[in-house]
């Protein structure tokens, strides 16, 4: 009897696979499959190959089985399999594939089946019209090709003349260069050095507008683009700082002084490009800031020479006889042009590029503070103030430090040394043409700041190169150090006299150090050697130097004397062995015993030689050979 039958909920576990569980004790699960991954797992399973013709009709069921024992007078029921009909499409489907690989393997490898062409009858084409086709061809060709280059060449330049007078590509420009904002409907930009650091009360605003085509002037419009800017009246024109370094009368009135404007500065034109226009309007109001800058310092400065400022013009005094004056000269176009002779403007360009360095120092120092050390001390406080309490500085040390120079002073400083060092030039070159026993060499050191310089000077006589007399200046702001040979340091002022001096000594200090080195060439003895001869007549500078020596046989004694502004002067004495001398009983040294008695002076200038080293050298060579 059959048993009634009862539906059976089958599900999956919702609990998923553990994958693998780490050394912590952390379980790390599989994720469950979705329902397209759950069927292509099952289908998979399904073995397409396996032929069950066989077992059609057989039970797929024991239940079944039972029920075919006991009814088997029963008609017979086909049994239906679930994947019967996904599995008939697929072989279907598989078979459509298989036929249709091997058309595509047919239509490829052409191994199987070979296609004839079918004949045709070819007309007869005559050589002159296919000539005339293949010309005809050609030139429409080149029609195509020199159309598509015409088209290339103008869109190149329209988009070049675009790129070129674009509104807003000059406008693009214009704002990488410049700081600019705009303020309702118009443009504003900023020429002053304010985010430089500038503390400067004026400003210079200027306005960006756009200019309207005109088609009548092309090639004004080309150089000009397409923006224009507006300048304001004071920034108008073209300006310089001059700077000026003169001789002038000690006893000249500095306020009697005329300013000499140079003829030739020029003016900016109207229809200049945007770029120009700013670049020259933002110096005129740098060179304002500067001028502004020196002639408030010029009028607060209280020292002992007086500073003078005359509309554009400041004047001072370097040294005595040489003045300084620095000029704003501001150009616009619109003065009254007075015939004028031309004049030769001594403008020093080192000094102008000083002035424009030493404002730009001020703007970086008004704009970038020293970091404070540690971080909560007072902002700008150098390294030297830090250290002052640690250190223990006194109050006028401390006042020392915050006092600094002026941009004036610095400037007058700068001109003072320039000034000496010319000076210092032009007496090494005078002293080297009118001096040629011995010679002269300068060296100057290519490492020097603005405010000081050094060169060494060697005197040679030539010929005797061996001996060599040398001496280091140093050139500061208004005094000059002299380092001699034996490290001995001289200071000399800013005078031209001290200088010249100071060389003329030392080339008669080098007269006697090379007839000291020949009397070791010739065997000569140096009886005595005083570089400061305290009897004879006086030098204008510095002392005499002396030396006497004798022959190898002792019977000639040369004696020399050298001074600065006297002229080297010999003696000579020759010494008869049969003469009795008396001497005192002090002396006791022998050698003293020969210089006792008169001397014969020699004329240098009657002697052999063109320098006075050959001279002193053929004498001792005849004085030895005679002896």
């Amino acid at each position: 009897m059959a048993v009634s039958s009862v539906t059976v909920s089958v599900e999956p576990v919702l609990e998923s696979k553990i994958q693998e569980v780490k050394l912590d004790g952390q379980e790390i699960y599989v994720p469950p499959l979705s329902m397209s991954e759950n069927l292509t797992k099952l289908a998979h399973k399904i073995d397409f190959y396996k032929d069950e013709s066989d077992e059609k009709g057989k039970p797929t069921s024991e239940g079944e089985k039972d029920e075919a024992e006991e009814k088997v007078l029963t008609s017979f029921e086909q049994p239906s399999w679930v994947w019967d009909s996904v599995r008939n499409k697929l072989k279907a489907a598989f078979t459509e594939m298989a036929v249709l690989t091997d058309v595509l393997n047919i239509i490829k490898e052409k191994r199987y089946m070979v296609a004839d062409p079918v004949s045709q009858d070819q007309p007869d084409n005559k050589p002159s019209v296919l000539l005339l086709a293949k010309k005809r061809g050609l030139v429409s060709a080149g029609s195509v090709l020199i159309s598509g280059a015409e088209r290339l060449k103008r869109s190149h330049s329209e988009h070049s003349n675009r790129a070129q007078d674009d509104y807003f590509i000059e406008l693009l420009k214009i704002r990488q260069n410049w700081r600019l904002k705009k303020v309702g409907a118009s443009i504003l930009g900023d020429l002053t050095y304010k985010t430089a650091g500038s503390r400067f009360f004026q400003g210079g605003t200027f306005e960006v507008t756009k200019i309207v085509d005109d088609k009548t002037d092309t090639s004004t419009s080309h150089s000009r683009g397409s923006l224009e800017v507006i300048i304001p009246s004071e920034l108008e024109g073209v300006a310089y700082i001059q700077v000026e370094v003169k001789s002038v009368p000690e006893m000249m009135d500095l306020t009697s002084v005329t300013l000499k404007m140079p003829a030739g500065l020029g003016v900016i034109r109207s229809d200049a490009y945007w770029q120009n226009k700013l670049e020259v309007a933002q110096n005129v109001l740098f060179c304002k800031e500067l001028f502004a800058q020196l002639a408030r310092e010029a009028v607060q400065i209280k020292s002992s020479t007086p500073h003078i400022v005359v509309g554009n013009q400041i004047i001072t005094n370097a040294f005595p006889g040489i003045q300084l004056s620095i000029v704003l000269c501001h150009y616009t176009g619109k003065e009254k042009k007075i015939p004028q002779a031309p004049q030769k403007l001594e403008h020093n360009h080192v000094l102008e590029h000083s002035l424009h360095q030493l404002l730009r120092e001020v703007h970086f120092k008004n704009i970038n503070y020293v970091a404070p050390h540690p971080v909560n001390a007072m902002l700008g406080m150098s390294k030297r103030r830090r250290l002052a309490g640690p250190q223990g500085t006194s109050r006028r040390e401390l006042v020392e430090m915050n006092v600094r120079d002026t941009l004036l002073e610095q400037i007058i400083k700068q001109t003072k040394h320039a000034v000496l060092r010319l000076r210092t030039m032009h007496v090494l070159d005078e002293l080297a043409l009118c001096i040629q026993d011995p010679q002269i060499t300068a060296h100057w050191s290519c490492l020097n700041s603005s405010l000081e310089c050094s060169v060494r000077i060697n005197i040679t006589a030539y010929g005797y190169e061996a001996v060599r007399s040398s001496l280091v200046l140093i050139i500061e702001v208004d005094t000059i150090q002299a380092i001699l040979k034996d490290s001995r340091t001289i200071t000399l002022s800013f005078e031209d006299k001290a200088l010249q001096d100071l060389i003329l000594w030392q080339i008669s200090q080098h007269h006697i150090q090379v007839v000291q080195q020949l009397a070791k060439f010739h065997a000569w003895t140096v009886v005595s050697t005083n570089f400061n001869v305290g009897v004879g007549d006086i030098d204008l500078y510095g002392t005499a130097a002396s030396l006497m020596m004798a022959s190898p046989k002792g019977d000639k004694i040369l004696a020399f004397r050298s001074g600065a502004y006297n002229k080297i002067q010999m003696y000579l004495k020759e010494i008869d062995p049969s003469e009795v001398v008396d001497t005192s009983p002090a002396v006791t040294n022998p050698k003293w015993q020969k210089i006792i008695g008169t001397f014969q002076a020699v004329d240098v200038e009657k002697l052999h030689g063109k320098t006075f080293s050959q001279k002193v050298d053929m004498v001792m060579a005849k004085l030895t050979s005679m002896s």
